[in-house]
Protein backbone atom coordinates (compact mmCIF):
# COMPACT_ATOMS: atom_id res chain seq x y z
CA UNK A 1 0.00 0.00 0.00
CA UNK A 2 0.99 3.64 0.28
CA UNK A 3 2.19 3.73 4.06
CA UNK A 4 5.28 2.55 6.17
CA UNK A 5 6.16 2.75 9.52
CA UNK A 6 4.53 1.74 12.86
CA UNK A 7 5.07 4.59 15.13
CA UNK A 8 6.92 7.47 12.48
CA UNK A 9 4.02 6.25 9.85
CA UNK A 10 4.26 8.00 6.39
CA UNK A 11 1.86 8.36 3.93
CA UNK A 12 2.66 9.06 0.10
CA UNK A 13 -0.40 10.43 -2.49
CA UNK A 14 -0.80 12.16 -6.02
CA UNK A 15 0.13 11.45 -9.30
CA UNK A 16 2.99 12.94 -11.52
CA UNK A 17 0.70 14.85 -13.41
CA UNK A 18 -2.14 15.56 -11.10
CA UNK A 19 -2.88 18.78 -8.99
CA UNK A 20 -0.26 18.11 -6.32
CA UNK A 21 1.50 15.51 -4.76
CA UNK A 22 2.21 14.87 -0.77
CA UNK A 23 2.77 13.26 2.24
CA UNK A 24 1.74 12.75 5.22
CA UNK A 25 3.93 11.87 8.62
CA UNK A 26 1.73 10.55 11.36
CA UNK A 27 3.50 9.72 14.77
CA UNK A 28 5.13 12.74 15.21
CA UNK A 29 6.17 13.70 18.58
CA UNK A 30 4.79 17.63 19.01
CA UNK A 31 7.48 20.60 19.75
CA UNK A 32 9.78 19.92 17.10
CA UNK A 33 10.76 23.32 15.02
CA UNK A 34 10.71 23.20 11.61
CA UNK A 35 10.77 25.73 8.96
CA UNK A 36 10.41 25.56 5.45
CA UNK A 37 14.01 26.32 5.24
CA UNK A 38 14.97 23.29 6.78
CA UNK A 39 13.73 21.67 4.07
CA UNK A 40 15.20 23.38 1.40
CA UNK A 41 19.03 21.24 1.00
CA UNK A 42 17.08 17.84 0.46
CA UNK A 43 14.76 19.65 -1.60
CA UNK A 44 17.24 21.32 -4.00
CA UNK A 45 19.28 17.94 -4.08
CA UNK A 46 16.83 15.78 -5.51
CA UNK A 47 15.52 18.21 -7.94
CA UNK A 48 15.89 18.08 -12.12
CA UNK A 49 18.00 21.31 -13.80
CA UNK A 50 21.37 19.95 -13.73
CA UNK A 51 23.09 17.86 -16.94
CA UNK A 52 21.72 14.95 -17.51
CA UNK A 53 18.54 15.23 -15.75
CA UNK A 54 14.74 15.51 -16.86
CA UNK A 55 14.45 19.22 -17.91
CA UNK A 56 10.83 19.27 -16.37
CA UNK A 57 11.69 22.32 -13.14
CA UNK A 58 9.22 22.51 -10.51
CA UNK A 59 8.91 25.08 -7.61
CA UNK A 60 8.58 21.94 -5.29
CA UNK A 61 7.71 24.44 -2.85
CA UNK A 62 5.71 22.94 0.56
CA UNK A 63 2.89 23.90 1.78
CA UNK A 64 2.21 22.81 5.32
CA UNK A 65 -1.65 21.89 5.28
CA UNK A 66 -1.90 19.87 8.82
CA UNK A 67 0.76 19.28 11.78
CA UNK A 68 2.72 22.70 12.25
CA UNK A 69 1.75 25.72 14.42
CA UNK A 70 4.66 28.73 14.29
CA UNK A 71 7.09 26.34 12.46
CA UNK A 72 6.37 24.08 15.34
CA UNK A 73 4.70 20.46 15.46
CA UNK A 74 2.06 19.79 17.26
CA UNK A 75 1.24 16.41 17.46
CA UNK A 76 -0.97 15.52 14.72
CA UNK A 77 -0.57 13.85 11.71
CA UNK A 78 1.81 16.39 9.39
CA UNK A 79 0.56 17.10 5.47
CA UNK A 80 3.06 18.57 3.58
CA UNK A 81 1.76 19.55 -0.59
CA UNK A 82 3.71 20.25 -3.47
CA UNK A 83 1.76 22.00 -6.50
CA UNK A 84 2.48 20.06 -10.43
CA UNK A 85 2.98 23.19 -11.74
CA UNK A 86 5.11 22.63 -15.43
CA UNK A 87 3.42 19.29 -16.99
CA UNK A 88 3.11 18.36 -20.17
CA UNK A 89 0.93 15.80 -20.72
CA UNK A 90 -0.25 15.81 -24.30
CA UNK A 91 3.38 14.03 -24.41
CA UNK A 92 1.72 10.79 -23.14
CA UNK A 93 -1.34 10.74 -25.04
CA UNK A 94 -0.31 8.37 -27.92
CA UNK A 95 1.54 6.01 -25.88
CA UNK A 96 -1.77 4.51 -24.16
CA UNK A 97 -2.12 1.94 -26.14
CA UNK A 98 1.66 1.27 -26.51
CA UNK A 99 2.96 0.64 -23.08
CA UNK A 100 6.62 1.49 -22.67
CA UNK A 101 9.06 -0.97 -22.11
CA UNK A 102 10.72 -0.69 -18.68
CA UNK A 103 7.81 1.08 -17.59
CA UNK A 104 4.47 0.19 -15.27
CA UNK A 105 2.11 1.06 -18.04
CA UNK A 106 1.29 -2.83 -18.77
CA UNK A 107 1.06 -4.03 -15.43
CA UNK A 108 -1.15 -0.31 -13.89
CA UNK A 109 -3.30 -1.00 -17.54
CA UNK A 110 -3.98 -4.53 -16.37
CA UNK A 111 -4.16 -4.19 -12.14
CA UNK A 112 -6.59 -0.89 -12.23
CA UNK A 113 -8.38 -1.59 -15.49
CA UNK A 114 -7.86 1.10 -17.52
CA UNK A 115 -8.94 4.00 -14.51
CA UNK A 116 -5.09 4.62 -13.68
CA UNK A 117 -4.27 8.00 -14.41
CA UNK A 118 -0.78 7.43 -16.92
CA UNK A 119 0.17 10.74 -17.18
CA UNK A 120 3.65 10.97 -17.05
CA UNK A 121 3.88 7.48 -15.48
CA UNK A 122 0.85 8.41 -12.61
CA UNK A 123 1.40 7.34 -9.01
CA UNK A 124 4.32 4.98 -10.47
CA UNK A 125 6.29 8.07 -10.86
CA UNK A 126 9.40 9.28 -9.84
CA UNK A 127 7.89 12.77 -8.74
CA UNK A 128 6.48 10.57 -5.81
CA UNK A 129 9.58 10.53 -4.21
CA UNK A 130 9.38 13.71 -3.32
CA UNK A 131 7.33 12.66 -0.42
CA UNK A 132 10.44 10.38 0.67
CA UNK A 133 12.92 13.35 0.74
CA UNK A 134 10.16 15.82 2.49
CA UNK A 135 9.75 12.85 5.07
CA UNK A 136 13.08 12.05 5.57
CA UNK A 137 13.85 15.71 6.62
CA UNK A 138 11.36 15.29 9.54
CA UNK A 139 12.93 12.11 10.49
CA UNK A 140 16.39 13.70 10.25
CA UNK A 141 15.40 16.33 12.86
CA UNK A 142 14.34 13.79 15.04
CA UNK A 143 17.64 11.52 14.67
CA UNK A 144 19.96 14.38 15.96
CA UNK A 145 23.46 13.35 16.28
CA UNK A 146 22.52 10.41 13.82
CA UNK A 147 24.49 11.60 10.42
CA UNK A 148 23.16 9.52 7.06
CA UNK A 149 25.32 10.71 4.20
CA UNK A 150 24.28 8.64 0.25
CA UNK A 151 26.29 9.61 -2.86
CA UNK A 152 26.58 8.14 -6.09
CA UNK A 153 29.87 6.59 -6.47
CA UNK A 154 29.36 5.14 -10.07
CA UNK A 155 27.13 5.96 -12.95
CA UNK A 156 26.75 3.98 -16.62
CA UNK A 157 29.94 1.91 -15.46
CA UNK A 158 32.55 4.71 -14.45
CA UNK A 159 33.52 6.12 -11.32
CA UNK A 160 34.03 9.24 -13.24
CA UNK A 161 30.69 10.34 -13.15
CA UNK A 162 30.27 13.60 -15.30
CA UNK A 163 31.83 11.28 -17.75
CA UNK A 164 29.69 8.63 -18.20
CA UNK A 165 27.14 11.46 -17.98
CA UNK A 166 28.49 13.35 -21.06
CA UNK A 167 28.82 9.92 -22.53
CA UNK A 168 24.94 9.26 -21.93
CA UNK A 169 24.04 12.61 -23.35
CA UNK A 170 26.31 12.36 -26.26
CA UNK A 171 25.04 8.72 -27.39
CA UNK A 172 21.43 10.21 -25.98
CA UNK A 173 21.00 7.14 -24.04
CA UNK A 174 20.03 6.63 -20.55
CA UNK A 175 22.17 5.12 -17.92
CA UNK A 176 21.68 3.58 -14.20
CA UNK A 177 23.93 4.07 -11.06
CA UNK A 178 25.01 2.72 -8.03
CA UNK A 179 24.26 4.91 -4.79
CA UNK A 180 26.45 4.01 -1.11
CA UNK A 181 24.31 5.12 1.93
CA UNK A 182 26.58 5.58 5.32
CA UNK A 183 24.95 5.60 8.80
CA UNK A 184 26.82 7.02 11.78
CA UNK A 185 26.60 7.36 15.41
CA UNK A 186 24.16 4.75 15.58
CA UNK A 187 22.98 3.35 19.00
CA UNK A 188 23.47 -0.55 19.59
CA UNK A 189 20.22 -2.54 19.75
CA UNK A 190 17.92 -1.50 16.52
CA UNK A 191 16.11 -3.77 14.39
CA UNK A 192 13.46 -5.98 15.49
CA UNK A 193 14.22 -9.48 14.13
CA UNK A 194 12.79 -11.88 12.53
CA UNK A 195 10.41 -10.16 9.83
CA UNK A 196 11.46 -6.45 11.19
CA UNK A 197 15.26 -6.48 11.42
CA UNK A 198 17.34 -3.37 10.06
CA UNK A 199 18.29 -5.22 6.66
CA UNK A 200 14.42 -5.76 5.99
CA UNK A 201 12.92 -2.36 7.14
CA UNK A 202 15.42 -0.85 4.85
CA UNK A 203 15.18 -2.72 1.85
CA UNK A 204 11.76 -2.76 2.09
CA UNK A 205 11.91 1.16 2.09
CA UNK A 206 14.42 1.48 -0.67
CA UNK A 207 12.39 -0.94 -3.37
CA UNK A 208 9.70 0.95 -2.89
CA UNK A 209 12.14 4.41 -4.69
CA UNK A 210 11.63 3.65 -8.43
CA UNK A 211 14.29 2.70 -10.73
CA UNK A 212 16.21 0.52 -7.70
CA UNK A 213 17.15 -3.06 -8.83
CA UNK A 214 19.40 -4.17 -5.88
CA UNK A 215 20.32 -3.83 -2.64
CA UNK A 216 23.35 -5.27 -0.56
CA UNK A 217 24.82 -4.38 3.09
CA UNK A 218 28.69 -4.40 4.03
CA UNK A 219 30.82 -6.38 1.73
CA UNK A 220 27.26 -7.87 0.23
CA UNK A 221 27.60 -10.00 -2.79
CA UNK A 222 31.40 -9.56 -2.05
CA UNK A 223 30.68 -12.13 0.88
CA UNK A 224 30.03 -15.48 -1.18
CA UNK A 225 33.77 -15.15 -2.30
CA UNK A 226 35.03 -15.05 1.20
CA UNK A 227 36.17 -17.11 3.76
CA UNK A 228 34.97 -17.27 7.35
CA UNK A 229 37.70 -16.24 9.48
CA UNK A 230 38.37 -13.08 6.44
CA UNK A 231 34.50 -11.86 7.02
CA UNK A 232 33.90 -12.19 10.31
CA UNK A 233 34.51 -8.56 11.70
CA UNK A 234 36.94 -8.88 15.26
CA UNK A 235 35.57 -6.76 18.02
CA UNK A 236 38.46 -4.67 19.71
CA UNK A 237 36.37 -2.45 22.44
CA UNK A 238 33.54 -2.91 24.78
CA UNK A 239 31.43 -0.41 22.83
CA UNK A 240 31.31 -3.13 19.90
CA UNK A 241 33.76 -1.26 17.80
CA UNK A 242 34.96 -3.60 14.81
CA UNK A 243 38.33 -3.99 12.97
CA UNK A 244 36.57 -4.11 9.92
CA UNK A 245 33.21 -3.76 8.75
CA UNK A 246 32.01 -6.61 6.71
CA UNK A 247 28.48 -7.16 8.21
CA UNK A 248 27.74 -3.60 7.28
CA UNK A 249 26.94 -2.60 11.15
CA UNK A 250 24.44 -5.07 11.22
CA UNK A 251 24.60 -8.24 13.16
CA UNK A 252 21.57 -10.72 13.45
CA UNK A 253 18.94 -8.11 11.86
CA UNK A 254 20.32 -5.50 14.81
CA UNK A 255 22.45 -2.55 14.47
CA UNK A 256 25.91 -3.10 16.29
CA UNK A 257 26.72 0.34 16.83
CA UNK A 258 29.24 0.50 13.82
CA UNK A 259 28.22 2.44 10.68
CA UNK A 260 25.29 0.97 8.79
CA UNK A 261 26.80 0.64 4.93
CA UNK A 262 25.05 -0.15 1.48
CA UNK A 263 24.49 0.28 -1.53
CA UNK A 264 22.20 0.21 -4.33
CA UNK A 265 21.91 -0.18 -7.92
CA UNK A 266 19.23 2.31 -10.05
CA UNK A 267 18.65 1.54 -13.37
CA UNK A 268 18.98 2.86 -16.42
CA UNK A 269 15.90 5.34 -16.71
CA UNK A 270 12.86 3.23 -18.61
CA UNK A 271 12.19 6.56 -20.87
CA UNK A 272 15.01 6.49 -23.45
CA UNK A 273 15.35 8.39 -27.13
CA UNK A 274 16.51 5.29 -28.35
CA UNK A 275 14.16 3.40 -31.06
CA UNK A 276 12.10 0.64 -29.23
CA UNK A 277 9.71 -1.86 -29.88
CA UNK A 278 6.50 -2.52 -28.08
CA UNK A 279 2.99 -4.06 -28.35
CA UNK A 280 0.21 -1.64 -30.22
CA UNK A 281 -3.02 -3.23 -27.65
CA UNK A 282 -5.53 -1.17 -29.93
CA UNK A 283 -4.45 -3.28 -33.20
CA UNK A 284 -2.19 -6.39 -31.31
CA UNK A 285 0.73 -5.67 -33.38
CA UNK A 286 4.71 -5.14 -32.59
CA UNK A 287 5.50 -1.02 -33.29
CA UNK A 288 8.55 1.07 -33.41
CA UNK A 289 8.45 2.78 -30.54
CA UNK A 290 10.18 6.27 -30.09
CA UNK A 291 9.37 7.67 -26.35
CA UNK A 292 9.01 11.93 -26.36
CA UNK A 293 8.87 14.56 -23.77
CA UNK A 294 11.53 15.29 -20.77
CA UNK A 295 13.33 12.67 -19.67
CA UNK A 296 16.13 12.20 -17.17
CA UNK A 297 19.81 10.42 -18.72
CA UNK A 298 20.82 9.64 -15.43
CA UNK A 299 18.10 9.05 -12.92
CA UNK A 300 20.40 7.69 -10.46
CA UNK A 301 22.15 11.46 -9.88
CA UNK A 302 19.15 12.74 -7.93
CA UNK A 303 18.57 9.68 -5.98
CA UNK A 304 20.82 10.22 -2.94
CA UNK A 305 18.68 12.71 -1.38
CA UNK A 306 16.12 9.88 -1.50
CA UNK A 307 17.99 7.02 -0.03
CA UNK A 308 18.92 9.17 2.76
CA UNK A 309 15.31 10.30 3.71
CA UNK A 310 14.32 6.65 3.19
CA UNK A 311 16.37 5.92 5.69
CA UNK A 312 15.72 8.25 8.12
CA UNK A 313 11.93 7.09 8.06
CA UNK A 314 13.26 3.50 8.86
CA UNK A 315 15.60 4.71 11.85
CA UNK A 316 13.29 7.00 13.05
CA UNK A 317 10.65 4.69 13.66
CA UNK A 318 13.21 2.14 14.94
CA UNK A 319 14.56 4.78 17.66
CA UNK A 320 10.85 5.68 18.46
CA UNK A 321 9.99 2.07 18.94
CA UNK A 322 13.50 1.80 21.71
CA UNK A 323 11.88 5.25 23.44
CA UNK A 324 15.27 6.52 22.50
CA UNK A 325 13.64 10.05 20.86
CA UNK A 326 12.92 12.22 23.76
CA UNK A 327 10.16 15.01 23.51
CA UNK A 328 11.83 17.99 22.28
CA UNK A 329 10.29 21.31 23.69
CA UNK A 330 10.90 24.68 22.82
CA UNK A 331 11.50 27.23 25.03
CA UNK A 332 11.00 31.14 24.85
CA UNK A 333 14.01 32.92 25.07
CA UNK A 334 14.25 35.56 27.62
Amino acid sequence: MNSFGRLFRVSVYGESHGNSIGVVVDGCPAGLFLSEKDFETDLRRRKSGAKGTTPRIEFDIPHFMSGFFNNTTTGAPINIQFENSNTRSVDYLELRDLPRPGHADFVAMRKFGGFEDYRGSGHFSGRLTLGLVTAGVIAKALLGEINITARLIEAGGMTDIEKAVDKAIEENESIGGIVECRVSNLPVGLGEPFFDSVESLISHIIFAIPAIKAIEFGSGFQAAKMIGSEHNDNIINIDGKTETNHAGGINGGITNGNDIVFRVAVKPTSSTSQPQKTLNFKTEEMEDLVVEGRHDKCIALRVPPVVEGAVAIVLADLMMMEDKIKRIYIQDDE
